[in-house]
């Protein structure tokens, strides 16, 4: 069993454009706490090992300059690598290149909070790059609810919450009444993300339905 409505109601998420580059950009965003310090955090999602546990297997040169590869899903280049520099840092970032058919960018901000840590998702995508049958069919959700599954199994691998999901089981999981729930909420969080950045809510509502049946095959 896992606490889906605990996990859907701990996740902030945005969407916004800006100028990067002389560039408009979309940016999607995602944010969650876990009850963890920041370099027991930053271990988790920079330590080829752990994030297997929780993710997707992943090899590569991890140092700024290196490229990685998640198994079956994108690979990169490491831009930035900040871990924290001792125990009573607060902050740490990673930012890499997020490459699967074309190239977007990808940026971790870890933030201490005591004995807990905040950790903050940016994807970044040159607006004029991303798909316009891709958007005009699933809008923020296609991207957005992919990565509340990564969300999910961090916040169970470091007890954020309750209960047990392997990520060889995730895609069995989707077709259950729980991971339907699940990617039910999610891509509806999204079309709430995308009406607040300007979307009409009929449109919204249509994007995450075709989000929902993607990842649920209904």
């Amino acid at each position: 069993m896992v606490d889906v409505l605990t996990q859907l109601g701990s996740v902030t998420r945005e969407l916004r454009t800006d100028e990067r580059d002389g560039a408009t950009v979309t940016v999607q965003s995602l944010e969650q706490s876990y009850p963890s310090p920041i370099d027991d955090v930053w271990d988790a999602v920079t330590t080829p090992e752990r994030i297997a546990r929780w993710f997707l297997p992943v090899s590569g040169d991890f140092r700024v300059g290196g490229r990685f590869q998640f198994e079956g899903q994108a690979g990169g280049e490491v831009l930035e690598c900040n871990p924290p520099a001792d125990a009573a840092t607060d902050t740490a970032d990673l930012r890499v290149t997020w490459e699967m058919g074309g190239v977007t960018w990808l940026t971790l901000l870890l933030t201490g909070e005591g004995e807990r840590t905040r950790l903050r998702l940016e994807h970044v995508a040159r607006t004029s790059e991303i798909p316009s049958e891709m958007w005009d069919t699933y809008g923020p959700g296609a991207t957005g609810v992919g990565w509340e599954g990564g969300f999910l199994g961090l916040a169970l691998h470091l007890g954020a919450t309750e209960g047990s999901l392997a990520p060889s089981e995730a895609e069995a999981w989707a077709g259950t009444d729980e991971g339907r729930q699940f990617y039910r909420g999610a891509a509806d969080a999204w079309a709430s993300a995308h009406e607040a950045a300007g979307a009409d809510p009929d449109t919204a509502r249509r994007a995450a339905d075709a989000t929902y049946g993607f990842y649920t095959g209904t």
